[in-house]
């Protein structure tokens, strides 16, 4: 069965300031869209890239990335929805019967073979696992009135990247059992929605501190100096 990349570009990116999206700002003269479909394209073991944006935005893409750029594993381009577990769902629901789907945000453009590499072994044995490194700071979690309550051990703390990959079957089970409760689960991240309601253990896969993701424009200087 296939491995399906699901590439996430439907955010609107309020932190980043711009009028136009940050999946769409562009690196070195590309968006930053472009170097995350670059990495799944050129991956062996992904058969098929479906990307989920705004509808506004599927014409562009097809255009001005997807054709301009020979990305022909992108299949299909679907709408996303109004969160992010909407967008993700949709595109499960795009994805069919395949084996094991990852999915990326489309906004972290350092994505590499390794990555992909590591995570995909680690989804053939646990059957879901996500990209993360260790926290390089220490971490203190809050009362929410701007008081430390706690200081987390460090050396068990990491910060969650994508991608994130599941065996398909049990992630797309996982997405419509959230879609039924209506969305009542605060949900972060992918992984959350099966530890939540399938009560699944998740592995941690190594990623890379610069596998980073385009949120403001801070994080677009630090991308600008790792591409030269």
């Amino acid at each position: 069965m296939k491995n399906v990349g699901i590439i996430l570009a439907a955010g609107r990116g309020k932190r980043m300031h711009s009028v136009v999206q940050k999946q769409y700002l562009l690196l070195q003269g590309k968006p930053v869209l472009y170097y995350s479909l670059k990495a799944f394209q050129e991956c062996p073991f992904i058969d098929e890239i479906i990307l989920v944006t705004g509808e506004e935005e599927i014409s562009y893409c097809q255009e001005e990335i997807i054709r301009k750029f020979n990305l022909d594993k992108v299949k299909q381009i679907v709408p996303g929805g109004k969160e992010r577990y909407h967008s993700v769902y949709e595109g499960l629901k795009a994805a069919g019967d395949c084996h094991l789907v990852f999915i990326h945000d489309g906004a972290r453009p350092f994505v590499d073979q390794g990555i992909l590499e590591r995570t995909k072994e680690a989804a053939e044995t646990y059957q879901a696992c996500v990209a993360g490194m260790p926290v390089k700071d220490t971490i203190k979690l809050s009362d929410g009135h701007g008081t430390a309550v706690e200081t987390p051990r460090r050396d068990l703390l990491w910060m969650i990247q994508t991608p994130q990959v599941f065996d398909c079957a049990l992630i797309r089970e996982a997405y419509r059992k959230l879609m039924e409760s209506d969305g009542t689960l605060a949900v972060t991240d992918d992984a959350m929605v099966l530890e939540s309601i399938e009560g699944k253990k998740v592995r941690l896969v190594e990623g890379s501190y610069r596998n980073i993701k385009i949120t403001t424009p801070e994080d677009l200087l630090v991308a600008e100096a790792f591409l030269q």
